[in-house]
C-alpha cells in the first residue's frame, strides 16, 4: 500500500490536522494495465490499418497489371486480325492476276482459232483454185 499524508495547518484538532489517503498498490498496477491496454489497442488499430493500406494498394496495382495486360492482348487481337485481313487481300489480288492471265490465254487461243479458221476456210479456197 502507498500512503500520502496531507497537513490541514488550519485545524488544530489531531484528527483533523492530518487527512490519510490511502491508495492500493493494485488500484496502481490496475491503472498502469489500463494504460498498457490502450497503447497495446492504439498500436494495433494502427498495424490493421497499415496492413489494409497495403492491401489496398497491392489490389489497385494487380488492377492496373491487369487492365495493363488486358489492353495488350487486345492490341494483339487487333494485330493478328489486320495481319489475317492482309494476307487475304494478297491471296485475292493472286487470284485476280492468275484470272486476268488464264482469259488473256483463253483470248490468245481463241484469236488463233479464228485465224486458223479464217485461213482454213477463206485463205485455203482461194490458194487452191488459184493453183
Amino acid at each position: 500500500m502507498i500512503t500520502i499524508q496531507v497537513s490541514k495547518p488550519s485545524c488544530t484538532h489531531s484528527y483533523e490536522s492530518k487527512k490519510v489517503i490511502v491508495i492500493d498498490e493494485v488500484v496502481v498496477v490496475a491503472a498502469a494495465t489500463v494504460v498498457k491496454v490502450i497503447i497495446i489497442i492504439i498500436i494495433i488499430i494502427i498495424i490493421i490499418i497499415v496492413v489494409v493500406v497495403v492491401i489496398v494498394v497491392k489490389l489497385v496495382v494487380v488492377v492496373v497489371v491487369a487492365v495493363v495486360v488486358a489492353v495488350v492482348v487486345v492490341v494483339a487481337v487487333v494485330v493478328v486480325v489486320v495481319v489475317v485481313v492482309e494476307v487475304v487481300v494478297v491471296v485475292v489480288v493472286v487470284v485476280v492476276v492468275v484470272v486476268e492471265v488464264v482469259v488473256v490465254v483463253v483470248v490468245v487461243v481463241v484469236v488463233v482459232v479464228v485465224v486458223v479458221v479464217v485461213v482454213v476456210v477463206v485463205v485455203a479456197p482461194v490458194v487452191a483454185a488459184v493453183v
